[in-house]
């Protein structure tokens, strides 16, 4: 038998006893609202016949993409689906991208191509350009994507429609990686997961607050409607998070994560280009309220005092350390077999076995990706 009669007589072991476990009761709680929830989710119903499916305009913003629009744009043009549309904005395309879109028009002629061959963008970012392609898209429901992004299957339009229901107008859907034998692959898959499933568990919990423009849909009336990018121009960043975060409530936005409406993107080359990325992500964090910021800031703060009163239990050693080690295994075994569903349903292979490990890793990179100043030279963000 464990002897806690020190421990019992010792308040200060007491409080980081205390600590550990509310901290070890929060993270069981996200574990399992976020990443168990949304891997477990169920879907949406399919919409019963072709009638019902309402014309779809597909809506990308291009910028020296030649290679991704020679390589993807094609699985977007012959998709299954009646009554559908592409807008392609190329954006002082430099490249072949001009040549690649006149030789995929000569045989799809439901692709639109909207060419800027002067920079009459006043504004950073890829804003200006998007809301252009928007206003010359022919259909109110809305589909966007980026050139780097490829269907499953032929079915991705016919997947998001389906979360089109009365009331609806912003679906938000999921974009996962490539997988990859690598390091640098590992850790994006891991991001895109964990990233993913707190957007998507934040919208299945009643509280959206986020999209990814790689895989985001709504009606282009309700973005007119709503001011469209006019009241955050000023930001480079926030295409996708600001206009969600402004505009989603628990009444108009739902959640496709269906098999068929999940896009798949290549991983990045570098662990630079990835940075900017990520640096991109958490460029428009000052716009989120307060109370958003902490939920965001709760799960690596539970971490950091979970990890930090285990090692102190076990160096002062009045709880004995079976107990604290149980805990931790608990916490970690709880951890993974939730990862898994995540990861089970975007294909995201084994990472989640070493979950644990990349959280870790993140809570440290975010707090620097966080603290590091972001370049200004921002005319067109992929």
């Amino acid at each position: 038998m464990f002897d806690f009669n020190l421990f019992l007589t010792d308040t200060y072991s007491i409080a980081l006893a205390a600590a550990m476990a509310a901290a070890l009761v929060w993270l069981a709680l996200y574990y399992g609202l976020y990443h168990l929830r949304v891997g477990r989710y169920k879907g949406s119903a399919p919409i019963a016949t072709e009638s019902d499916l309402p014309p779809v305009s597909v809506v990308l913003t291009a910028h020296n993409d030649h290679a991704w629009l020679r390589e993807n744009l094609v699985y977007l043009l012959e998709q299954d689906y009646p009554n559908f549309e592409v807008v392609v904005v190329d954006y002082l395309s430099t490249d072949e991208t001009e040549y690649v879109l006149k030789f995929l028009k000569d045989y799809y002629p439901h692709l639109k191509i909207v060419p800027f061959k002067a920079d009459v963008n006043l504004f950073q970012g890829k804003k200006y350009p998007l809301s252009i392609g928007i206003k010359s898209a022919s259909n109110d429901i809305l589909l966007l994507a980026d050139p780097d992004c490829t269907p499953k299957n032929l079915q991705w339009l016919r997947g998001m429609v389906k979360g089109y229901t009365q009331g609806t107008q912003i679906v938000l859907g999921y974009c996962g990686l490539k997988r990859t034998k690598t390091l640098l692959g590992a850790l994006q898959q891991y991001d895109a997961l964990a990233y993913g499933a707190h957007y998507l568990g934040s919208a299945l919990l009643g509280h959206p607050y986020t999209g990814s423009g790689r895989n985001l849909s709504y009606r282009r009336s309700f973005f007119f409607d709503r001011g469209a990018f006019i009241s955050h121009y000023d930001v480079a960043d926030g295409s996708d998070d600001l206009f969600v975060y402004q505009n989603a409530d628990r009444r108009n936005t739902a959640v496709c994560i269906d098999a068929d409406a999940v896009l798949i993107a290549e991983p990045r080359k570098s662990f630079l280009e990835w940075h900017r990325q990520r640096r991109h992500r958490v460029g428009t964090r000052g716009r989120h309220s307060l109370g958003s910021r902490m939920l965001e800031e709760m799960t690596p703060l539970a971490n950091v005092v979970f990890y930090a009163a285990a090692v102190l239990l076990i160096l002062i050693g009045s709880l004995p350390w079976p107990v604290t080690a149980a805990a931790v295994a608990l916490k970690l075994a709880w951890q993974i077999v939730c990862f898994s569903q995540l990861a089970r349903r975007f294909e995201g292979g084994l990472v989640y076995l070493l979950a644990p490990l990349m959280e870790i890793y993140f809570m440290i990179a975010n707090t620097i990706l966080i603290l590091l100043p972001l370049s200004n030279n921002r005319r067109f963000k992929k």
